[in-house]
């Protein structure tokens, strides 16, 4: 398998053992050192698929990870109930030969249960050579360097392949985000580290950050930069300011020699990855028909 770990520290079967104890209690309300682990099943540590195509130069295709909560469910005060993740949903995407990745959205909410349910589900499906599994996590600047830095840790243990981090906005931002990959023990693919086996991605969505946009691409040590087209559209006030601001980071990224992230659809893929955009994120139930048509422009 090639679903990934963080290096240092206790072993992966013993962080996987914490993390489920943790996960455990907080399902039941009680302490960590009284609950059961929940069974997350071990991993090969290797480098992964997206690791392996990006070190060649070689486009990658994804999709963000859907939640299986059927469309439009509410509880009965009329509130939206949070995504749902499953093994077995994570197995479904892990048999689809045409995912390279997947980018588990949880910046809005964080739910280590989703992580641990579909690394379970990558790894119980027997393929070969899965997708890379990718965290987007909350932001620092909503919920602070000490949250951020223990849900670093925890989804590395718990088997994600990378942690993206949403709306860095500063050099300063950038390193803080580092550290926490350099304190869980991660070792981390980049140009100065080839042998790394973890991705680190660095998201620039603010119009305030375009003035540092050159010192945060700057930063040592990590593997992606991407500029989140919508989030930059919408601060910025249009979609022409987005293209033009997502093209400076994409310029900014081929500079340090990293890869760069974008969304795409079967309209644009082909034009992105004649633009250099080397990772391709779909959405939707036109995901694959649009992969199919990105895999033939970029020749796979």
């Amino acid at each position: 398998m090639t679903i990934v770990a963080a290096r240092a520290g206790p072993s992966r079967s013993g962080r996987l053992a914490v993390a489920g104890m943790l996960l455990a209690a907080a399902a039941c309300g009680g302490e960590a050192a009284d609950a059961e682990p929940i069974d997350v099943p071990e991993a090969v540590v290797e480098q992964s698929k997206l690791i392996r195509l990006w070190a060649e130069g070689t486009p990658a295709f994804g999709i963000f990870v859907p939640s299986e909560r059927p469309r439009g469910e509410l509880v009965p005060d009329g509130s939206r109930l949070p995504a749902l993740y499953t093994a077995e949903g994570g197995a479904a995407l892990a048999a689809n030969p045409l995912l390279d990745y997947l980018f588990l959205n949880m910046e809005g909410s964080y739910d280590a249960e989703g992580i641990a349910a579909i690394v379970e589900g990558l790894v119980a499906s027997e393929v070969a050579d899965p997708p890379t599994l990718l965290v987007r996590i909350p932001t620092i600047e909503r919920d602070g360097a000490d949250a951020t830095r223990a849900r670093v840790s925890e989804a590395l243990s718990l088997g994600a392949g990378g942690i993206v981090f949403p709306h860095i906005r500063s050099p300063e931002e950038a390193r803080l985000a580092m550290s926490f990959l350099a304190e869980s023990g991660a070792n981390v693919w980049s140009p100065a580290n080839p042998d790394g086996d973890i991705m680190a991605m660095i998201m620039i969505e603010d119009g305030g950050a375009l003035a540092a946009v050159r010192d945060i691409a700057d930063t040592p040590g990590y593997s992606a930069l991407a500029c989140g087209i919508g989030s930059m559209s919408g601060d910025l006030g249009s979609r022409e300011a987005g293209e033009a601001a997502t093209m400076d980071v994409l310029a900014h990224s081929e500079r340090v020699g990293v890869p760069n992230m974008l969304t795409a659809n079967a309209n644009d893929v082909a034009q992105r990855i004649e633009e250099g955009f080397l990772g391709l994120l779909m959405q939707g139930t036109g995901a694959d028909d649009a992969i199919r048509v990105g895999r033939e422009a970029a020749g796979r």
